[in-house]
């Protein structure tokens, strides 16, 4: 069984999260929702969720990948230096990393995205200047996308990258996408 650490902070954006955590336990994924705080956690359209973990409790357990949502809450992120050393440390261990929406900003400041194709929301181009505006793009072990409106195909190309092409197809025939 896969493992997929999901970080969660207020402000995540709702469809970012469930839509790819949705399909990856369709696929038989283990993904544990965890929280940068202890307690509920509110989404950016006020869908309150309740973690699976603490990020402390988990962040030493073993995952294959790493799904960082976007939303407001990528900026509140962006200021926790465990976080940041959380995705160079799946990076160096050549594990999956995927961000959506403004969360390559993350990457960004991990120092992954030298040299890299990447996209991400249009209101971070100031920031990423070289975001390539695709729906998604897969550089190494880095996936990207856009925003809520790629969800579904965020979801399905990370579980392509964990599993095979096969199984992402099979979800995606199983939910008529």
């Amino acid at each position: 069984m896969k493992r997929v650490l999901c970080i969660l902070e207020n402000g995540f954006e709702e469809i970012e999260t469930i839509t790819p955590v949705d399909l990856l336990r369709r696929a038989g994924a283990e993904v544990i929702l965890a929280a940068t705080t202890t307690g509920q956690i509110t989404g950016k359209s006020g869908i309150k969720i309740i973690p699976d973990a603490l990020l402390a409790d988990v962040i030493h357990q073993p995952f294959d990948a790493l799904l960082l949502p976007g939303g407001p809450a990528v900026m509140e992120l962006r200021k926790n230096q465990q976080v940041l050393t959380l995705i160079q440390n799946f990076h160096k261990e050549g594990k999956p990393i995927a961000a959506i929406c403004a969360a390559p900003l993350l990457l960004h400041d991990a120092g992954l995205l030298e040299n890299k194709n990447f996209t991400a929301h249009s209101s971070t181009t100031s920031e990423l200047p070289n975001n390539s505006n695709e729906r998604i793009t897969l550089d190494g072990n880095l996936l990207t996308s856009r925003g809520a409106g790629t969800s579904l195909d965020f979801g399905l190309a990370l579980i392509e990258l964990l599993y095979n092409k096969q199984t992402a197809q099979q979800i995606a025939i199983s939910i008529m996408a």
